[in-house]
């Protein structure tokens, strides 16, 4: 096969509802598309939750040629600016799959389970590009991030040895497949230990109590469908049960609330394992399968990679507790974004990564985020609050279900702070929930105003899109 996968083995590689393919099978058939594939200068692909989506992308990898992973539910514009801009030679989707007006100049070719190869190719190097994968655009046009070959590899290889990952596991999420976390974590990382990926679907406790019950070993997830969990493990007992025998559960893509965190522990004994990663850096920390899982900690920087805090002259922060930007470099970093030199050259500092997080360092080393530094981080009379500290401290409040804190320009403070809660039941009022945060933070941290909202906005991540709430 390639480098970046196992050998070929009878074990199950692949099993989406009641399809499955085997590591050999695997191969067979994703060479022989890959065959179609060679000379291309890049493909797309329309990544719906499905086994043959898996197929495409090996297939690409094993003919070397690039991969852009194609959101199902992109919008028309968003659609319309990443073919332009990637110029796609063909599109791959599975067979029967609707594809939108916007892709009807791009020549399809559907993608089945029953060619057979063992032809081999040629390995490509380990810069040439495997994956563009466009970001969310909430600054703008997405833009498109060049994954090269090394990156995977060298994040694939850093999380196995922090999670203790082999061949052994049977990996187990319903996470999309158009992103980094479902699809380079969650699919090329069972491909590449030998191991086996069960793919929900759709996510359900249900479905992920059986499938825990069953041979499943480790959970990938995000906040939200931990929330899901939070909320249900206790009057479930076949779900705490599914839980405590998994060896492993892993939150990303967007912060875990501590009270979540807790509730889950209380039900079951697992204390979820958090790690931090970005679409341009893949994974840069993580807490190890054998450290100490402390809420809200995403853990050391994992081999090879280098981690700083800079403050806003860019300096450097080595005093523990001091909050700064996250700036990391190693092989798990992107090359390039797809025709945007600016960008590119904007997003370095002497060969070091803005991330535009913002994050602090235990004495132990470990590291937390505290936030965006465009949306997260807000300045309010003369303070530099965390938006996060402050959700995680509504959260305890039991008429609170979901919180997101904002700020908005005040002429005295600079910014004021604004919770966005969905109650819980009936809701507390306005001041009761204020009075608790500044009760359990201080009162420079409580918001200057509450406003009560039935959900809040987000995106397939499960991340809450804050440039969407407007008071």
């Amino acid at each position: 096969m390639s480098a970046l996968f196992s050998s070929p083995s009878n074990r199950v590689a692949l099993r989406f509802g009641e399809q499955t393919l085997t590591h050999a099978e695997l191969a067979s058939c994703a060479g022989a598309l890959a065959r179609q594939l060679a000379g291309l200068p890049r493909v797309a692909v329309w990544a719906t939750p499905a086994i043959e989506t898996c197929v495409a992308v090996v297939a690409a990898l094993l003919a070397g040629v690039p991969a852009v992973p194609l959101n199902p539910k992109v919008g028309e514009r968003e659609l319309a600016h990443i073919v332009a801009d990637s110029a796609p030679a063909a599109v791959l989707a599975a067979p029967g799959a609707a594809l939108p007006e916007g892709l009807r100049p791009v020549p399809r070719l559907d993608v089945t389970l029953d060619g057979r190869s063992d032809a081999s190719f040629a390995e490509p190097g380990d810069e040439a590009p495997a994956l563009v994968v466009y970001t969310s655009g909430t600054t703008g046009s997405p833009k498109g991030v060049v994954l090269p070959r090394r990156a995977i590899t060298s994040t694939l290889d850093a999380v196995a040895d922090a999670w203790q990952w082999t061949a052994d596991d049977v990996l187990v999420h319903a996470l999309p497949l158009f992103h980094v976390h479902g699809l380079i974590l969650g699919v090329l990382g069972p491909l590449r230990l030998g191991g086996t990926l069960h793919h929900l679907g759709k996510f359900s406790t249900a479905a992920l109590a059986e499938a825990l019950s069953g041979d499943g070993t480790m959970m990938f997830g995000v906040p939200t469908m931990y929330h899901r969990i939070a909320e249900e493990v206790g009057d479930d007992p076949a779900l705490a049960a599914a839980l405590k025998g998994a060896r492993l559960l892993v939150s990303g893509s967007a912060a875990l609330p501590v009270r979540d965190h807790e509730r889950i522990a209380a039900a079951t004994g697992q204390r979820v394992v958090e790690r931090y990663g970005m679409t341009e850096t893949l994974m840069n920390t993580s807490v190890r399968a054998d450290g100490d899982r402390k809420p809200g900690a995403v853990g050391l920087p994992l081999p090879g990679v280098q981690v700083r805090l800079v403050d806003d002259h860019g300096g450097q922060l080595e005093e523990t507790g001091a909050v700064g930007e996250i700036q990391v470099r190693g092989p798990n970093l992107f090359t390039e974004y797809l025709n945007r030199p600016d960008a590119t050259a904007e997003a370095f500092a002497d060969g070091w990564f803005r991330t535009g997080d913002v994050g602090t360092r235990d004495p132990d080393g470990y590291y937390r985020i505290v936030g965006r530094k465009a949306t997260d981080i807000i300045k309010s009379g003369g303070y530099k609050i965390g938006a996060g500290e402050i959700e995680n401290a509504l959260l305890e409040h039991p008429g609170v279900k979901e919180v997101a804190v904002t700020g908005e320009p005040d002429d005295d403070l600079g910014e004021r702070i604004i919770a966005w809660v969905v109650p819980a039941g009936d809701a507390p009022s306005e001041r009761e929930l204020v009075d608790h945060v500044a009760r359990l933070l201080t009162p420079h941290k409580r918001p200057r105003l509450v406003r009560f909202v039935e959900s809040l906005p987000r995106n397939d991540m499960g991340k809450v899109m804050k440039r969407a709430l407007r008071t």
